[in-house]
């Protein structure tokens, strides 16, 4: 794995591989930013990567020049292992915390301008992280969440969805969050 573009650009990313991951591929990864780069200005963006195994699409957000990016995992090793990565690339802006992703955001905190999220394939509930994240206002006023997944899970007939896209046998599914006046 490397990060494709920006500061740390072709910098690679190289995990223990006894991670419990099934990291974003290089393609995929790259792609979801192409099309990131044409709705977020990075250099105003507070992100939050959730599930983020081995912190690569946090590296890529940082790389492009976000403000603040906070990773959230459940795994022990995930999260040392972001945590040293980020200190080898003197990453300064990423927040590292361990903790469960449907505790983290099932109550209203921080705001975010971009939520990526990227749960195990197999997760029954998956479409819970979307009502979180909106029940709770994670999201700023046209603030986007991207969450990826395999085939097998349909997540457009959620409030707030606004596209799909299919790169080889990843999925994402894009929703947009626009708080109306009268809420």
């Amino acid at each position: 794995m490397r990060i494709i573009a920006g500061k740390y650009r072709s910098r690679r990313i190289v995990p223990p591989k006894n991670l419990p991951v099934r990291p974003t591929t290089d393609r995929a990864r790259e792609s979801l930013f192409n099309i990131l780069n044409n709705i977020v200005e990075f250099e105003e963006v507070n992100a939050l990567d959730l599930f983020s195994g081995t912190g690569a699409v946090s590296f890529e957000l940082i790389s492009r020049g976000c403000r603040q990016v906070t990773a959230v995992d459940s795994n022990r090793q995930c999260v040392n292992w972001i945590k040293k990565a980020a200190a080898g690339f003197q990453m300064e802006n990423i927040h590292v915390v361990m903790a469960d992703v449907f505790r983290f955001i099932s109550r209203p905190g921080k705001k975010y301008n971009l939520i990526f999220a990227d749960p195990p394939y197999r997760m029954e509930n998956i479409s819970e992280i979307r009502h979180h994240i909106f029940e709770n206002r994670l999201l700023e006023n046209d603030g986007w969440l991207v969450i990826e997944h395999s085939k097998e899970t349909d997540l457009s007939k959620q409030p707030g969805f606004h596209s799909h896209r299919k790169y080889g046998k990843v999925n994402f599914s894009f929703f947009h969050f626009v708080q109306h006046d009268t809420e």
